[in-house]
């Protein structure tokens, strides 16, 4: 089996099981939502991951509606799935910031092959979460948005962060979006399970398209400087 493989098996096992979530949140899995995902996951890890080199990981915080939500790419919307991937999606387009700026980043790594043939990404959490607000809209949720999610899926983050590793992750280094509760996680997590031998935080994509779009250029350097320490 090649790494694309195993990360194609991950993405097919994957079911939530951890403790009974919060009242009103819902556990989202796009792998078994959309019947088109499987097809996508598999064009996508065998075009990009069909070895047995190890990667280095990239964690997030758990996918999002209209990026990873739907085509099950972690940071990958349908837009840029389409364009950068050159892969095929059905349905509705849709636009995650996020994505735009980590393709940004891609792009100015190498592009697309350059850069998964040494990062892999996903997230603590590999499944999303959503919530209904006041009005009876569907919103993004965050493992760390309560207590009391974080608590009920805190066995299944470290089973999954395990199970990832275990695909083919070069661990010496890990790098976190996010540097602000998604760091402070991150960090206590592996000080009490050494995960990693150490973990890089970058601020997290939506934070910088969200309040730093003035300053983009400067965090795709920043971005670039520090995937500069692993190139191969």
């Amino acid at each position: 089996m090649t790494l694309a493989d195993r990360i194609i098996q991950f993405n097919e096992q994957l079911t939530y099981t951890g403790e009974p979530l919060p009242k009103g949140i819902r556990i989202m899995n796009p792998f078994k939502e959309h019947p088109q995902t499987m097809r996508i996951v598999d064009e996508f890890y065998h075009k990009y991951y069909n070895d047995n080199q190890q990667r280095h990981i990239i964690l997030g915080i758990n996918p999002g509606r209209f990026g990873g939500g739907l085509t099950g790419i972690p940071f990958t919307d349908p837009k840029r799935l389409i364009s950068e991937c050159h892969i095929n999606y059905e349905g509705k387009m849709s636009h995650e910031p996020s994505s735009v700026f980590v393709y940004e980043v891609i792009n100015a790594f190498g592009g697309p092959e350059a850069f998964y043939k040494q990062i892999y990404i996903n997230s603590p959490c590999p499944l999303g979460f959503t919530s209904i607000d006041a009005n009876g809209k569907e919103k993004n949720y965050n493992y760390y948005d309560s207590k009391e999610l974080t608590k009920a899926v805190y066995q299944f983050m470290i089973e999954n962060i395990r199970k990832q590793i275990a695909l083919g992750i070069n661990t010496d280094k890990c790098f976190c979006f996010g540097t602000g509760k998604n760091e402070t996680f991150q960090r206590k997590l592996n000080d009490e399970y050494r995960f990693f031998g150490e973990i890089i935080a970058l601020e997290h994509p939506r934070f910088i398209m969200q309040y730093k779009t003035a300053s983009k250029q400067f965090y795709i350097d920043k971005y670039l400087e520090a995937f500069g320490s692993i190139a191969g």
